[in-house]
C-alpha cells in the first residue's frame, strides 16, 4: 500500500470518526405561554413534543401554563414568550385595535362545543336567564370564557356579575363551596362531578350566536417575534398542524395526552370524541370572521370594526 493510499485512509477514518462524534444539531428553542393546562386543545404542543414530531422539526419547546387567554395574551404583548395558545379572538381583536404588537398564526379552537357553564346540581338556576345577579365565572378578562359570558349579557339581555375565577379546578372549588353561583369548565374538567349528578350544565359556549360555529381561540405572536423568528415560526405551524393529524390517528397520540392529564384512556377518547371534532382544532381556518368583526364592535372589545387591510395585517398565517 502506497503512503498516499495509506493517508488518504487515514484521513477518511479521522473524519468518519470526528463526525460521529460532532454534536447533532441544535434544536431552535421556542417559549410558549398556553391557557389551560389539561385541554384537548391546548395539549397539541405536549402531545407533540411526545411524539417527537417537533424535535423532528428542529424545534424545542418551553411550555408554560397560564390560568386563561388574557393571562396568555399579555405574556405575548409583553414579549416574555414567543407564542401564545388559546388566546381569545375577541381579546386579540381588541388589543391590536389598540394598537397591540400582535399576530395572528393560526386558529386554535373553532366553536364553542367544549366550554360549559354550570351550577351544584341543588342550585336554583335552571336557565340563562337566571344568571340575573347571579356571580357567573370566566377565567381571566380577554379570555374566550370571558367573551363567551359578555355574549350571554347581551344576546340575553341579563345582567348577572361576572367574575373571573381562574381555571376550571380552582372555579369547581369556588363554585361546590358556594362562593360562585355558576361556574364554567372544559372537559376532561368536570366530567366526573357531572356523572356523579353533583353538578348540572346550564349553557354551552354553542349557546351564542356569537361563538357559535366561530374560532374562538387562536395562536398569537409578538410583532417582534415574527419579524425576528419567521423560520421558526413557519416550522413550529408545520409541526403542530402534523401533530393535530396524529392526535385523530394516532393512537399512541391519545396514550400520552391520558397520561398528561393524568386520566384512563377511555376519558382521554370521550373527550376527543364528543367535544373536539378534528375541524374544531384546525389552525388553518379561522372562521366567521364577517360575523365575530362586527361582534366585537357590539360586545365593546373594539371601537369600529376592523378594515379587510387591518385583518391582513394581523392574521399571519404560514402557508402549509
Amino acid at each position: 500500500m502506497t503512503k498516499i493510499r495509506q493517508l488518504g485512509l487515514a484521513l477518511a477514518a479521522f473524519g468518519l470518526v470526528a463526525g460521529m462524534a460532532l454534536p447533532a444539531a441544535a434544536q431552535d428553542k421556542l417559549k410558549l405561554a398556553i391557557g389551560q393546562r389539561g385541554n384537548w386543545d391546548t395539549s397539541v404542543s405536549e402531545v407533540g413534543t411526545r411524539l417527537g414530531i417537533f424535535k423532528k422539526h428542529g424545534l424545542e419547546l418551553e411550555m408554560l401554563y397560564t390560568q386563561g387567554g388574557g393571562e396568555t395574551q399579555q405574556a405575548v404583548l409583553s414579549n416574555s414568550v414567543d407564542i401564545g395558545v388559546a388566546v381569545g379572538i375577541m381579546g386579540a381583536l381588541g388589543a391590536y385595535s389598540k394598537g397591540a404588537p400582535i399576530r395572528i398564526i393560526g386558529a386554535e379552537t373553532t366553536g364553542g362545543q367544549d366550554l360549559f357553564w354550570y351550577v351544584k346540581a341543588d342550585s336554583p338556576i335552571k336557565t340563562l336567564k337566571d344568571f340575573e345577579g347571579k356571580t357567573v365565572a370566566y377565567s381571566t378578562n380577554g379570555s374566550s370564557t370571558h367573551g363567551v359570558v359578555n355574549a350571554y349579557i347581551k344576546e340575553n339581555n341579563i345582567k348577572p356579575r361576572p367574575t373571573a375565577t381562574g381555571g376550571p379546578a380552582a372555579t369547581l372549588t369556588q363554585v361546590m363551596s358556594g362562593q360562585i353561583d355558576v361556574g364554567w369548565s372544559a372537559p376532561p374538567f368536570g366530567l366526573q362531578q357531572l356523572d356523579k349528578g353533583e353538578i348540572r350544565v346550564i349553557a354551552t359556549g354553542n349557546d351564542t350566536q356569537a361563538f357559535k360555529s366561530q374560532t374562538v381561540r387562536l395562536l398569537v405572536t409578538n410583532t417582534a417575534t415574527m419579524q425576528a423568528k419567521k423560520p421558526v415560526i413557519e416550522r413550529f405551524m408545520k409541526a403542530y398542524r402534523e401533530t393535530v393529524d396524529a392526535m385523530y390517528s394516532d393512537p399512541a397520540a391519545l396514550k400520552h395526552y391520558a397520561d398528561f392529564v393524568g386520566i384512563p384512556e377511555t376519558i382521554a377518547k370521550r373527550v376527543r370524541d364528543d367535544f373536539f371534532p378534528k375541524a374544531a382544532i384546525d389552525p388553518d381556518k379561522i372562521v366567521g370572521l364577517e360575523t365575530i368583526v362586527p361582534d366585537a364592535v357590539t360586545l365593546k372589545y373594539t371601537a369600529q370594526p376592523l378594515t379587510k387591510e387591518q385583518l391582513s395585517e394581523l392574521i399571519q398565517i404560514p402557508p402549509r
